[in-house]
């Protein structure tokens, strides 16, 4: 079964969470390299003296009970289905509400009327659809279709009014299995949904003539359905799997932009440029101008001493050495490629501009790197003229293969796989006595064992980690600090507690 697998080949969630080119998110372990699973506390804390409020027909009634049950898992689907059906949390203060309006007609609207008016508490999040009783009820006419424009036409203000204020959502329609639909429903076909789904995306996003609608399509539940719906016991609603990923999308495009959490990238807003990001962007865009000034400037003076001919002689003069690049040049050049890389990281880490997945492991995601390693390293080889064993080249190629292994682990997630990540302990562990190894003799042969050599492998072994922290508001080197300072302190006070209890000890000698 697809879960958020291909469609076009990947995954875009947009501005507007519209999923454009995913298949489903069924499977609980795919869905969660997007989303997050959300826990009943995180909810709860998320909803705090919120109102939410879902309007339309019975497939918004079932998107509506799987929403509840994630705050109350003990929720039962009881009462009778063509009611409004009221649900609160009072030690949350959370309240939900499901309306009956399973068309878009005038009471649908009198109902979003009523929350436009400034003397009436709004919701703050409001998901709203309808279509499929409107096929049903007028035999999928075209006459209905009209009416269904006309009225969404009529609506598409007031829910823009309200989007100012509120998170407004219109919930795609949800193809249908028509071959287990039963006889009063076979005029729902897919081609009216399309059509019906089609009036509603293009009339709520031409609803503002000057900029983007702020209502925002919901398409997740459609996308689902497109993988699912096989399953379903009517062919009309989505089987109770289905239902519940998108409840908990649903709840992520809420909560995610407040609670931030860390294994979930869905829907959450480009975050803010921090001080030390907007310093370095400053420090490297000041120094990309100044070595273009330099290469101007040298490129100007390599013109002017090119080789001219003489007119009496005919000979060419010869040609003027170039003044060699100065050290400042130099280094400008270096930090440009470095304000280069940084910035493609910023782009792919923290600016959203490319889709994000947490690390989910499978066997071919690791294995299958790792031979097509093996197979270029076959191939590809040179001779080395060095004869000593463990020589630089040697150590240098183990160095290079144990990064790649260990690059692959990461982006894999192989870590979860026991075998995988007791081998690749023993593979840090040798990279580190290669690391050792390679200062040691460097040290030993050169006879360099000065105080100017032992500060730049410190400072290359720390100072290369704060760009890391200059680009992404984590950090694993300063981290490093507080970990380091906790196990200072642990020790203080472990040496403390034994010389406490020796000196009690040795008093109590004395006193016997």
């Amino acid at each position: 079964m697809a879960a958020l697998a291909y469609n076009l080949g990947k995954r875009e969630i947009n501005h507007y969470f519209s999923v454009r080119s995913a298949k489903a998110m069924i499977h609980v372990n795919t869905f969660s390299r997007v989303a997050d699973f959300l826990e009943r506390n995180e909810a709860k804390n998320c909803l705090v003296d919120k109102h939410i409020a879902f309007i339309g027909d019975s497939r918004i009634r079932q998107l509506f009970y799987s929403f509840v049950k994630i705050i109350n898992p003990q929720f039962k689907e009881e009462g009778n289905k063509h009611e409004n059906i009221p649900f609160e949390d009072k030690i949350a203060s959370v309240k939900v509400d499901f309306l009956w309006h399973p068309e878009v007609n005038g009471s649908m609207k009198q109902c979003i009327k009523v929350w436009t008016e400034d003397s009436v508490a709004k919701p703050h999040v409001i998901v709203a659809g309808a279509a499929t009783w409107s096929i049903k009820i007028h035999n999928g006419s075209n006459e209905a279709l009209s009416q269904y424009k006309m009225n969404i036409t009529s609506i598409a203000p007031l829910l823009e009014k309200l989007a100012k204020t509120s998170d407004v959502y219109w919930v795609l329609q949800d193809p249908v299995y028509e071959d287990l639909l039963s006889e009063n429903r076979k005029m729902i076909t897919n081609e009216k949904i399309d059509a019906y789904n089609e009036a509603a995306v293009s009339i709520l996003n031409s609803s503002t003539r000057n900029s983007k609608s702020n209502v925002k399509m919901f398409s997740v539940s459609k996308l689902i359905a497109q993988e699912t719906i096989m399953e379903s016991l009517d062919g009309l609603h989505l089987p109770e799997s289905s239902r519940e990923t998108s409840a908990m999308i649903l709840m992520n495009v809420y909560c995610n932009k407040i609670l931030k959490p860390v294994d979930g990238s869905c829907c959450q807003p480009r975050p803010p440029l921090t001080l030390i990001q907007k310093l370095a962007a400053c420090f490297f865009t000041l120094s990309i101008i100044g070595y273009l000034i330099f290469y101007i400037i040298h490129r100007n003076a390599h013109r002017k001493n090119k080789p001219c001919t003489d007119l009496e002689s005919g000979e060419e003069k010869k040609n003027i050495i170039n003044p060699p690049v100065s050290p400042l040049e130099i280094l400008l050049q270096s930090f440009c490629k470095l304000g280069l890389i940084m910035a493609y990281f910023y782009m792919c880490d923290r600016a959203n501009l490319f889709m994000k997945e947490n690390k989910f492991y499978t066997h071919s995601t690791f294995f299958i790197p790792i031979i097509y390693i093996l197979v270029l390293g076959v191939f590809y080889n040179e001779n080395t003229k060095e004869t000593k064993v463990l020589n630089r080249e040697q150590t240098d190629e183990w160095k290079g293969w144990m990064q790649l292994v260990i690059l692959i682990y990461h982006i894999s997630g192989a870590s979860t796989f026991l075998p995988v990540y007791m081998h690749i302990r023993v593979l840090v562990a040798a990279y580190l006595f290669q690391t050792g190894y390679g200062h040691f003799s460097y040290f030993w042969i050169k006879g360099d064992f000065g105080i100017h050599r032992v500060c730049q492998i410190l400072a290359f072994i720390l100072i290369r980690n704060i760009p890391g922290y200059a680009r992404s508001v984590y950090s694993s080197f300063f981290a490093w600090f507080g970990r380091i300072s906790l196990e200072v302190v642990f020790k203080c006070n472990q040496d403390a507690e034994i010389r406490r209890e020796k000196n009690e000890i040795d008093i109590n000698e004395i006193c016997k």
